[in-house]
């Protein structure tokens, strides 16, 4: 029976990449010349910390950093950008949440989408993915059509297509 599996998923190595490309453009660009900006990568918490002294330049790291992304290939919708913090005197510090995987709320979400597309197939959850099967390849081609129409909010990659 054909089936596939939904997850959400980000190749670190492309962030690793992309934070290193951007330290670089900050330690060459002029208008950071001499000043307090840093970005580092804490690839097991799955986090990227930037630490700079005033608001201008944390727009300018955060438009950097996603322009290094994007050209790495990583989507922007798997990447979080919170709300910068006071990190004592005048600096700021701002922290960017990695997703790893779909929370339990978008994989029940994902579950009810499939659910309410009356398509001959079935979805169930496994640990941190979901995993549809049908009789048709075309339904399950179908319903990876419509989960790409209605989520738009996370990054899904459909995986391992079995017939």
């Amino acid at each position: 029976m054909p089936s596939f599996d939904i997850v959400s998923s980000v190749n670190m190595q492309e962030i690793k990449n992309a934070v290193d490309q951007a330290q670089r453009e900050i330690a060459t660009r002029y208008d950071f010349k001499d000043t307090l900006a840093t970005i580092e990568l804490q690839e097991k918490e799955g986090k990227i910390n930037v630490h700079t002294s005033d608001k201008m330049r944390l727009s300018a790291i955060e438009e950097i950093l996603r322009q290094k992304l994007s050209k790495r290939g990583v989507s922007l919708r798997s990447v979080t950008f919170e709300d910068p913090q006071s990190a004592g005197g005048d600096t700021l510090r701002q922290t960017i949440v990695v997703k790893q995987a779909l929370s339990d709320e978008e994989r029940k979400r994902i579950n009810k989408l499939i659910k309410e597309t009356k398509l001959k197939v079935t979805s169930q959850i496994q640990g941190d993915q979901v995993r549809v099967t049908g009789k048709k390849r075309d339904d399950l081609q179908t319903a990876i059509a419509e989960l790409r129409a209605k989520v738009t909010d996370v990054d899904l990659q459909f995986v391992n297509f079995r017939d």
